[in-house]
């Protein structure tokens, strides 16, 4: 993949795919912009970023300025449980190149070079709502909204950009490169709900609602992951079955003592049963996140619990569908 060059008044600039000894650069760029209190820490470890780029889990993109220093990086990276779902994050420009155009170069030769060539079925990104700068970005490369994520990150994180809330929501966007035919199970309580999140999402999808039962004879494959930082604790289930309710509350046990204050629950759209399943996660609390296109390859359903007051008046959304979503969203927390 060749580089493009970039010629501004501050100089010229190229960007590129990561190679190895770039490694140091981004480090010392991470060190420039957070200091040492970036949460992603392998930002700061050379090695260990070579070598997720080496095996495919990150694909960072740098650019670089004529001397050779990092000066900007967006990175691809696996966070999906399909390893063909990639979020586009980890984005930062050098303070004194910020006003040349470094950032939408990065963005341009990802969305035009990168995830083309390298087959990338679909890319996401997790839209701040603080402001709406990412929201635009993400929609001019276009990437639709399905669900929104309450309270997912700190308040104190983003303090020096004067938020004032505890805990800052971020919107999810998706866009699809390579569709994946299916069937998509809509749970009765959010049939309607479901049919609008999948508006810019219908092709190669057939609707049907669930009814089945959750089947006895099947066990449950959950796969929980705690991040520390922002306190947040997220169950995928591969599988679920008879005993989907009890391990459930087993889970929420052991995040309550990991002092977690969001729990997101991923479940499969393709499941006939999934109605029976919101029907469970509802009488526990949950309430709706959105829709996740492909997310096992095969389309999810989030679900969120909160153990705080969200403040859904200071999220700040496009005027597109984001508002209604915004809006079902609330009216389902409200509901418990």
């Amino acid at each position: 993949m060749e580089a493009q060059l970039h010629e501004t008044p501050k100089g010229s600039f190229e960007v590129d795919l990561f190679c190895p000894g770039d490694a140091e650069g981004i480090a010392e760029l991470f060190k420039a912009v957070y200091g040492n209190d970036y949460p992603i820490k392998l930002f700061y470890d050379p090695p260990a970023l070579t070598a997720a780029n080496k095996k495919g889990d990150y694909y960072s993109v740098v650019a670089r300025s004529k001397n050779g220093e990092i000066i900007g990086i967006h990175n691809l990276y696996r966070s999906a449980p399909s390893p063909d779902v990639y979020e586009w994050g980890g984005g930062l420009v050098l303070k004194e190149w910020r006003v040349v155009g470094v950032s939408g170069a990065i963005e341009s030769f990802m969305s035009e070079k990168v995830i083309p060539e390298l087959g990338m079925h679909i890319v996401f990104g997790e839209a701040v709502t603080n402001h709406v700068a990412m929201q635009k970005h993400a929609q001019g490369f276009g990437f639709q909204p399905t669900a929104l994520e309450v309270g997912l990150m700190p308040g104190e994180a983003f303090a020096g950009e004067g938020v004032t809330s505890s805990r800052v929501s971020t919107m999810m966007r998706f866009r699809i490169y390579r569709n994946i035919p299916q069937t998509v199970f809509l749970p009765p309580v959010y049939s309607e709900v479901i049919k609008f999140l999948y508006t810019d999402f219908k092709t190669g999808r057939a609707f049907t609602e669930s009814l089945e039962p959750i089947p006895s004879g099947v066990s449950s494959r959950p796969k929980m992951d705690f991040f520390d930082f922002a306190k947040v604790a997220r169950i995928a289930f591969h599988e679920t079955g008879g005993d989907f309710a009890q391990g459930l509350s087993n889970l929420e046990s052991e995040v309550v003592n990991k002092e977690c204050l969001v729990i997101q629950v991923w479940l499969k759209l393709t499941t006939p049963w999934i109605g029976a399943l919101v029907d469970v996660l509802r009488g526990k609390g949950f309430f709706l996140g959105g829709i996740l296109p492909q997310w096992f390859d095969y389309d999810g359903l989030l679900m969120q619990k909160l153990f705080f007051t969200p403040d859904f008046e200071s999220i700040q959304l496009l005027p597109d569908s984001s508002l209604r979503i915004r809006e079902l969203v609330e009216t389902d927390w409200r509901r418990i």
